[in-house]
Formats: C-alpha cells, structure tokens, sequence
C-alpha cells in the first residue's frame, strides 16, 4: 500500500527542490515514488499544479503510434497506405489526448486542487505518493531541508510521521 506525503515550503521553488532529491533517491533505489505533483500559488494566488506524469502527452503519443498502425492497415485495403497513416495517426493522438486528459493516475486531482487552496501566495506544496523506500536512508537524506519543509497531510502511521517531522525539523505541526 503506498503512503500519502503532503509537504509545505514557505518558498514557491523549495518543493521542486525537494522533488528533484526524491528522484535522485529514486535512482539509487531508496525510494519508489508512484505519483508527485508539485503545487506552486504565485503573489496573485493563482495555484499551478505540475504533474510529474502528463497523461495527456503519453495518451497522445500512444494513440499517434497505434493510430499509425491501424490507418495504415486500413489504407492497405484501401490502396492508400500513405493517406491511412496520416488520418489514423491524427484520429489516434486527439482521441489518446483526450482520454488522457480525462483519466487521472496516482494522487486524486480534486484532492490536491481542494488541499492546494491552503497553501499561502508565495508558497508550494510537494504531494508524493510512496509505493516503498528505505526510511532510516530517506529521512537521512531529506534532512538537508530541515526547517524549510512543514507537514500538511500523511497518511504515515503516528511513528512513521514522528521521524518524518523530526527530519524535517517540522516543530510547527507537533
């Protein structure tokens, strides 16, 4: 079962820090992260959220390539390959486009739209779901931060989320 993190920053570019060691610790396979979306609110409090998975890209990709391949079978029936890879290839991206755009992976968007609305003007928030990770190493690591990060939301059990706060320096929300 993966492990809901939602980490505040008082800084609009500290939770894309964060991410980037994450992933870095995801290389050296001490953390398995599913899903992360940084969440900045800029002075006007306008909330932009950054996903770190684009679906709508990779279903228009997908779609671009099978799309391809089933125009170009049909044009071959049709003795117009060519014209069957362009058409099938079109139809194929917009409509992976637009079932990516309407599906939604890992974290609930509506959950993150509705906790980002707390977030103060000047401000970001990390969301990360963890599917595994080596908490002594992690905790270790994400140190380097202590004091800038504040935890909003977990679902850590009441050890697990200690730790955390005690490797964050995270004093406000004891």
């Amino acid at each position: 079962m993966s492990d809901l993190i939602v980490l505040g920053f008082d800084h609009i570019d500290d939770a894309a820090k964060v991410l980037n060691e994450c992933r870095a610790l995801e290389k050296e396979y001490l953390l398995d992260l599913e899903d992360a979306v940084v969440v900045t609110r800029d002075g006007a409090g306008k909330v932009h959220l950054n996903q770190s998975l684009n679906l709508e890209k990779a279903g228009a990709s997908w779609g671009l390539v099978s799309g391809g391949f089933w125009g170009v079978l049909v044009g071959m029936l049709c003795l117009n390959p060519l014209a069957g890879f362009v058409i099938g290839s079109a139809v194929g991206a917009g409509s992976g486009a637009l079932a990516g755009k309407m599906s939604d992976y890992g974290i609930d968007d509506g959950f993150i739209k509705s906790l980002s609305e707390t977030i103060p003007a000047n401000s970001s928030a990390l969301f990360i779901l963890v599917r595994k990770s080596q908490p002594e190493k992690v905790l270790a690591d994400l140190s380097q931060f202590k004091g800038h990060a504040r935890i909003i939301r977990t679902s850590l059990s009441p050890e697990a989320e200690a730790k955390l706060k005690a490797a964050l320096g995270d004093v406000a929300a004891a």
